[in-house]
């Protein structure tokens, strides 16, 4: 009886702790695996509206996906969102979404369009803290400036808006953002 017991919680302590450090080391979550959660345009909006302090541009006026001059939320990554939520609150910015999951952008893995990447307005208060508070990493190959968060998201700053690639905690995502 006492090995039976002292089995079960050798078993429920290993799997505690995997647990554990799935959350709390990135890139280790079994979600890696899976398709990251996806929301709808109107739900990551409203996550965005409840916030706060977060809006969105478009100079076509439309949220269509297909649509290249839309700025569309459409399929994004939930974890995305949810950076966006954290990078308004750690930074105290106003932030400008001017490019989401629509066409136009360049393709790949973690691209817009799979709902990992999110374009900003470059206000000088967003400017300020990503160069004040990542840390500087190699230009990416176009000559765009990079800084990578301790999350391991990768900030480029490009000639008229911040591209970021939101990982999720993927240690696959930054690796591949930051090269």
């Amino acid at each position: 009886m006492r090995s039976r017991v002292r089995s079960t919680l050798a078993t429920s302590l290993v799997g505690t702790t995997a647990a554990l450090v799935a959350l709390l080391v990135p890139g280790t979550a079994h979600a890696a695996h899976a398709a990251p959660a996806k929301l709808s345009h109107a739900s990551a909006v409203s996550k965005l509206n409840a916030t706060g302090g977060i809006g969105l541009s478009s100079s076509g006026g439309c949220s269509n996906r297909n649509n290249s001059t839309c700025t569309s939320l459409e399929q994004v990554n939930a974890a995305s969102i949810s950076d966006v939520i954290t990078l308004r609150k750690a930074s105290n910015c106003t932030l400008t979404i001017t490019g989401g999951t629509e066409v136009g952008h360049a393709s790949g893995t973690y691209s817009h369009w799979n709902g990992y990447k999110i374009d900003f307005s470059p206000t000088s208060c967003v400017s300020n803290y990503v160069t004040g508070s990542f840390t500087r990493i190699a230009n990416r190959g176009d000559g765009a400036a990079r800084y990578r968060s301790a999350a391991g998201n990768v900030y480029a700053r490009e000639s008229n808006h911040w591209d970021v690639t939101f990982c999720g905690g993927s240690a696959a995502c930054t690796s591949a953002a930051s090269s």
